[in-house]
């Protein structure tokens, strides 16, 4: 497992993207592309909820990858204590639909997602994919 901190700022979306990235390579993790731009569009989602939406109360956040034999799980942790949930697509707003495509992009992959609380009163977002990809009808 690896974790790493960043700042809520909006210079650690791609940061945080590509720290992933490179990770994912220099481990040698058998994932496939698709799998690996799925979970990168992840990580720049959730990094970019944490610094919109939590930024005011949490002015770090926490990303962190854990890799199993058959998955990839990508999380992000911050101390505002709001748990969000996925909006339906309204097609007259611009943005507000990040955990709606986190959704969609896990079940796509046959994965599954989630948020929790933590014990510091913070939540913590998550999505575990599988390495290979799994295409439901």
């Amino acid at each position: 497992m690896w974790r790493f901190g960043a700042a809520a700022v909006d210079a650690s979306v791609p940061q945080a993207r590509h720290a992933v990235r490179d990770l994912l390579y220099r481990q040698g993790v058998p994932i496939t592309d698709d799998v690996a731009q799925g979970l990168l569009l992840i990580v720049s989602e959730l990094v970019t909820n944490a610094v919109r939406h939590a930024a005011v109360l949490s002015p770090t956040l926490a990303v962190e990858i854990a890799v199993g034999a058959e998955w990839v799980r990508v999380s992000v942790e911050d101390s505002h204590p709001y748990r969000p949930t996925a909006l339906e697509t309204d097609h007259g707003r611009t943005g507000g639909r990040g955990l709606l495509l986190v959704r969609e992009i896990t079940r796509e992959a046959g994965g599954v997602c989630d948020v929790e609380h933590t014990a510091s009163g913070g939540k913590v977002i998550w999505a575990a994919l599988p390495l290979k990809p799994v295409r439901l009808p």
